[in-house]
């Protein structure tokens, strides 16, 4: 991802959290991307018992005009503004420790002990490590290494790879 690219989507999320908590929903994720020709703000945003199309709709108007307001962006873009879905992206501590007992899949940047993907149950997260049970054995992966963690839905059956 280019500096720039990563500087706005730094800027936009330090823009809107505090909107988003004060409307009770959490920041879960920016993307900031380039399709068919024309530039997508993305927000996934939650809130405990999850997040309606209304509470989509409310946060897009507020954030909208906050964007308009303090000219973040000075070209044409699309706001969109979802739910972070049932595979959600783990980034921050606090989408960690909300997902500690969940199912997780972890991708490594470099293979750890011959692998670069891990599917388990969060058991702990340290200061240097995710801490997983896979296959019923505990596997504490170096957090430096993680290039993606995400919640895998119970529903889907892609073993441990």
């Amino acid at each position: 991802m280019p500096v720039k690219t990563e500087q706005i989507i730094d800027t936009v999320s330090r823009l809107i959290e505090p909107v988003l908590d004060e409307m009770g929903a959490q920041l879960v994720d920016v993307e900031y991307v380039s399709q068919r020709g024309r530039w997508v703000l993305r927000i996934y945003a939650d809130r405990p018992g999850g997040i309606t199309l209304d509470d989509c709709a409310r946060i897009s108007r507020e954030i909208g005009g906050l964007m308009d307001i303090k000219d973040v962006l000075r070209h044409e873009y699309v706001l969109e503004v979802s739910s972070p879905g049932l595979n959600r992206v783990l980034k921050s501590e606090r989408d960690l420790a909300w997902a500690a007992g969940k199912r997780i899949r972890v991708r490594m940047s470099t293979p750890f002990r011959g692998r670069r993907d891990f599917t388990g149950y969060l058991r702990e997260v340290r200061e240097e490590d995710l801490c997983l049970e896979v296959d019923g054995d505990p596997v504490c992966l170096p957090r430096e290494g993680v290039k993606k963690a995400s919640v895998v839905s119970e529903e889907m059956d892609i073993g441990s790879a």
